[in-house]
């Protein structure tokens, strides 16, 4: 920096002066600094999970509704099939698949996000991790799942599945099975994208074959454990070339 752009303060002065405005906690860099946070804050909560499955559906799913004892059915059954269950923390859906999973004795747990009308983690959490921001939030969902049960729900519920049928299609994700529970809910849904976008050629047919429609909690539990021991057998293939490549190049 030269002439007006030479600093008459020194870094560490700058620093150590409580005085001046306060502005610049709301600036882009700082917020850089909050993301970093919580990438690492949800890194280290999450990094011994083990096999987990992310479970989504409405936070409006009142107790008294047949999805919520659906939804508390399949949180029971993941954990029986050792998974852990992974749920954005809030109630309805979420509070039912997370109360399965606890009450089941399996790893319970809620990713929340910062939202003017919900407030909290439902009491079935075992691990909680509260986000300021969506997209730190999503990226904890897919690294730490080996697949998505997906359960009727809004626009939040949506925006998961079709992050997740992105992330599949475009090869992001590997071997990530994607089951959508409640057939009647979703058969519109799956007409259009069907009808409308595969006849318009905006998607391939082969992708109708990313997610997987069912109102069985059983099948959709086999769907997730099928993915798991396809996952490990691509893992063992790997092991194995990797082996093989290390042998060859140490004969080199």
């Amino acid at each position: 920096m030269r002439r007006s752009q030479f600093q008459r303060s020194t870094t560490d002065q700058r620093l150590l002066d409580s005085r001046g405005p306060t502005d610049w906690v709301h600036t882009d860099p700082w917020r850089v600094l909050r993301i970093q946070s919580e990438f690492i804050e949800g890194f280290g909560a999450l990094a011994e999970l083990g096999p987990a499955i992310s479970v989504f559906g409405s936070a409006r799913t009142q107790p008294d509704d047949p999805m919520y004892a659906l939804a508390e059915q399949l949180g029971r059954e993941l954990s029986d099939a050792g998974f852990a269950v992974i749920t954005g923390g809030g109630p309805g859906v979420m509070e039912a698949a997370n109360k399965g999973a606890s009450e089941s004795g399996g790893v319970s747990v809620g990713l929340g996000i910062e939202l003017p009308f919900e407030s909290g983690l439902n009491r079935w959490v075992d691990i909680g991790v509260n986000f300021r921001y969506f997209f730190a939030r999503k990226m904890m969902f897919v690294k730490y799942a080996q697949g998505f049960v997906v359960l009727p729900g809004g626009f939040g519920t949506f925006d998961e599945l079709f992050e997740a049928l992105t992330l599949v299609q475009t090869q992001k994700v590997t071997s990530f099975p994607i089951g959508l529970v409640g057939t009647d809910y979703w058969q519109g849904l799956v007409g259009w994208v069907t009808k409308t976008v595969l006849e318009d050629g905006k998607i391939s047919e082969p992708d109708l074959d990313m997610f997987h429609v069912t109102d069985d909690v059983a099948e959709a539990v086999r769907i997730v454990e099928a993915a798991r021991i396809r996952h490990r057998s691509t893992a063992l293939e790997d092991e194995d070339f990797q082996v093989v490549a290390d042998w060859d190049e140490e004969a080199q």
